[in-house]
């Protein structure tokens, strides 16, 4: 293939610089430490309670987007309405709108003088700096992802096969399940998998609305930078080496499931 060497190579040196250095440098500088001392800093109680809550709350968000994320790109696509092109738009708006603003913004909805906090508060519920505020804030974050992913492969779907089912007796429910859902599965684990690994990491929007508890509603990221606001470098470079193998980890888990459900579509 001509030009494929030279674009191979321009590929490999812009990803090494870009992500493979810097997160082998997290590697190299957990190396240093002793094991004894590595070992204690990452199973500590309160890092494994901001484990726990980290991934805990990315993975319920996640799976609350696909659920919803998939209904909205539905409607998107199969129906036509007024307005529809505005709320097509605003989709997008978490990929616009810096996290910290919406922190900010869900903070003061949700407290309980909040517009929406004080008739949840009427019933018992308590959303602002509890762990439900951060699943509500990650859902908010990772929407986009699921609703942009399985939008693009609906509008690809020749609506034919639809409706020869639907000629030969096949109910709505038979032709959903399956002639559209076999050819989504692929897209609905990879929107899964995008909104997963973008909200795991979440920091700007979680940080306000968590309150940063310890043991209650304090995340990962933000014992990474506890740590690195004490010059704790060696300590806050364990936790993310940590978030970084399980991350891959499960990464690697959705990536096979995604890899299986393409084949047996195959």
């Amino acid at each position: 293939m001509p030009g494929f060497g030279l674009s191979m190579g321009y590929a490999v040196l812009y990803l090494s610089l870009i992500v493979l250095l810097p997160l082998s440098m997290l590697f190299v500088k957990a190396s240093a430490m002793e094991w004894s001392q590595l070992w204690s800093i990452v199973s500590s109680e309160r890092a494994l309670a901001s484990y726990r809550l980290s991934f805990g709350t990315a993975f319920i968000a996640s799976l609350v987007n696909v659920i919803f994320g998939f209904l909205v790109a539905w409607v998107l696509v199969r129906y036509r309405f007024p307005g529809r092109n505005i709320i097509d738009a605003m989709i997008d708006l978490p990929f616009a709108l810096p996290t910290a603003v919406a922190g900010i913004a869900l903070t003061a909805l949700f407290t309980e003088t909040g517009w929406i906090g004080k008739y949840l508060a009427a019933y018992g519920i308590k959303v602002a700096f509890t762990p439900l505020g951060i699943i509500v804030a990650l859902i908010f974050i990772g929407l986009p992802f699921v609703v942009r992913t399985v939008q693009s492969v609906l509008e690809e779907m020749n609506p034919e096969y639809e409706e020869a089912a639907s000629s030969l007796g096949a109910n709505r429910v038979q032709i959903f399940l399956r002639i559209v859902m076999p050819g989504l599965w692929p897209a609905v684990i990879t929107g899964f998998a995008l909104a997963f690994a973008r909200t795991v990491g979440e920091y700007g929007s979680v940080v306000f609305i968590s309150g940063n508890m310890p043991m209650k509603t304090e995340i990962a990221p933000f014992l990474i930078m506890t740590r690195l606001e004490q010059f704790d470098y060696p300590g806050a470079t364990a936790i993310a080496v940590v978030m970084l193998l399980i991350s891959f980890f499960l990464l690697f888990v959705i990536n096979l499931l995604q890899w299986w459900s393409s084949r047996r579509l195959a």
